[in-house]
């Protein structure tokens, strides 16, 4: 059996994007940046992100189990399992037993489910893998669909312009159905267009969050795995989820500044090697609201 680590560990279960700053060449960096080692289970191989026209798809469903198994042989234990995009809906299964076999106390279980945006799935998703996602997302302590995703994991049809009560309500549906925390990111906010915000509901406590964001006009793929690999860090550091709200927006939003005013590929994603650094920074005054 392997030795307990100096620093806590973390099963991160991504696809594997070459070209684009996206799932796990996002999380590792950031993830590390912020003291924590990281154990990629890679989902699929992607020659880019979907959004590159003509990229090349591996999936990677058959080698998982094998890794899996291998790491069980080394006894290897984790602080956290964070899982992102998934290869197909049979990895649904895959991740479930992944998280019983490797379950322990204060244990921290996210699960970011990789649907859509935009009111629209990606490519590589079917309606299948909306119906699995729904039950992987009841074995996580936290999860954080986008604001699309969050209308899918419903069954609800999508629509931009919704209340801050009927928000409320759908959040705690979802977290009745496990989560103890569920965070919806890119919430529009009135006037439609100026204004998003992220907003937190945490059970313990029966507390609702909000972090407000102003628009940037600018679309950076790989945005929301760094949101969720930021979060995810700070709670493990210890930040209560305010706090921890506020870390991710703030570096979000200063990777976007950082990067909007290059003539730059945006599919590329936010200049990431520029702004890693922040992570380690005094965190600025803090802009979370109670809801």
């Amino acid at each position: 059996m392997l030795k307990q680590l100096p620093v806590k560990q973390i099963a991160a279960i991504h696809d594997l994007s070459g070209c684009g700053r996206t799932s796990l060449s996002v999380v590792i960096p950031v993830l590390s940046t912020m003291g924590i080692k990281v154990c990629p289970l890679p989902t699929a191989v992607l020659s880019s992100h979907s959004r590159y026209k003509g990229y090349h798809f591996h999936d990677l469903t058959n080698h998982m189990e094998p890794v899996i198994d291998h790491w069980k042989e080394l006894g290897v234990a984790f602080d956290a399992i964070y899982s992102g995009f998934l290869g197909s809906y049979k990895q649904i299964r895959i991740v479930q037993q992944f998280i019983d076999t490797f379950r322990r106390e204060q244990q921290l279980i996210i699960v970011d489910p990789v649907l859509g945006d935009n009111g629209r799935l990606y490519t590589p998703i079917d309606q299948k893998m909306v119906s699995e996602m729904r039950s992987l997302i009841q074995r996580a302590d936290v999860i954080t669909p986008n604001f699309t995703e969050m209308f899918l994991l419903l069954g609800e049809h999508y629509q931009s312009d919704v209340s801050e009560v009927r928000i409320k309500e759908w959040m705690l549906e979802l977290s009745a159905t496990g989560p103890e925390i569920v965070v919806v990111t890119s919430v529009p906010e009135e006037p439609l267009g100026e204004r998003y915000s992220v907003i937190a509901y945490n059970r313990n406590g029966s507390q609702f969050w909000k972090v407000p964001i102003d628009y940037i006009p600018a679309d950076f793929p790989g945005t929301g795995d760094c949101f969720t690999s930021v979060l995810t860090g700070s709670l493990l550091q210890g930040d209560n989820l305010p706090i921890a709200l506020d870390r991710a927006v703030h570096f979000i939003s200063y990777g976007v500044r950082a990067t909007y005013g290059y003539n730059y590929d945006p599919n590329q994603g936010i200049l990431l090697e520029r702004v890693l650094s922040r992570l380690n920074y005094p965190m600025p005054v803090s802009s979370y609201e109670v809801f």
